[in-house]
């Protein structure tokens, strides 16, 4: 009767402490439910619309036009796949910016938590102010007015009638600046937690510098590596802010200035949404075989 008894307590304890999971996650799966996949639903059921023979502008009904993805995938392929490769080259140049950075703050002034502390601090300063405003202090920077500009034409490296502004390198450079933290603080997170004595160790069996830091802490930092170029990649590929201010309408339209423009200014819903679905699945299906490529088993 005990062994019975004891049974159905354990049951019954087991049941409210599923119940108790259920009520703790419930507020945050309302919460996506709301403010992402309700939005990301409609905005599917959006894509498909039709617009009507004869309607005014804005004015579409529900239906199933698949040709909407057909139609702006071959008139704006190129400005996708720019995105993407402006993407990827300011995550390589975070990448090889920001690890410095991070090895210095999290390994070099470990014991100097003062100055660490500062150095973190006017890294994510920027962060209080607007995205915007911090583009077209780029904007001002990179001006052929600018010292960098005259600097450059001084040293004949810019043409006395070039420009920094309006061209690829200045959408790159603000995509970069921009998402710098997202790539230098996961590293510094990572590489905090890096034991010194490992390469006290490396050192002692006369390892060379760069064989410590091939062998030791680079495999080390090599999850917050993992997230720093997942957080960089994902939103600069989507951005429209950079290329909008920093860039011009010829070479250096992105794919989220097209859907800005197309849900805006064109008022094209339809053609919006479904340029908005296939980045979404574009992103989708590089970071699954970035994942399946490079994860880490912690992240499998």
């Amino acid at each position: 009767m005990s062994v019975e008894l004891r049974s159905k307590d354990e049951i019954r304890a087991e049941k409210r402490k599923n119940r108790t999971g259920i009520y703790l996650i419930s507020p945050g799966l309302l919460v996506l439910t709301l403010f992402f996949a309700l939005p990301v639903v409609v905005l599917l059921a959006m894509s498909l619309y039709v617009k009507p023979p004869g309607a005014e502008i804005g004015e579409f009904v529900p239906g199933f036009e698949l040709s909407n993805y057909a139609t702006v995938l071959s008139a704006y392929w190129p400005e996708l796949l720019r995105s993407f490769w402006f993407a990827l080259i300011a995550t390589v140049l975070a990448l090889l910016i920001g690890f410095p950075m991070a090895y210095l703050v999290a390994v070099r002034l470990r014991e100097r938590t003062l100055l660490q502390g500062i150095l973190l601090v006017l890294l994510i300063a920027p962060f209080f102010s607007s995205f915007i405003l911090r583009t077209q202090a780029w904007k001002q920077i990179l001006a052929d007015e600018g010292f960098i500009a005259q600097s450059l034409k001084f040293i004949a490296i810019l043409p006395p009638d070039g420009h920094l502004t309006a061209t690829p390198f200045a959408v790159v450079a603000g995509l970069t600046y921009n998402f710098l933290p997202f790539m230098v603080l996961p590293i510094y997170a990572n590489l905090g937690r890096l034991d010194t004595r490992l390469l006290e160790a490396s050192a002692d069996l006369y390892a060379s510098p760069i064989t410590s830091f091939t062998k030791v802490t680079l495999p080390m930092s090599a999850p917050g590596i993992f997230a720093g170029t997942l957080l960089t990649f994902i939103p600069a590929a989507g951005d429209y802010v950079n290329s909008a201010l920093l860039g011009n309408n010829r070479d250096t339209t992105m794919i989220g200035q097209v859907i800005d423009s197309r849900f805006f200014r064109v008022i094209d819903y339809p053609g919006a949404s479904a340029l908005s679905f296939i980045l979404m699945i574009s992103i989708l299906i590089l970071v699954t075989i970035y994942i399946r490529r490079f994860g880490t088993k912690e992240l499998m």
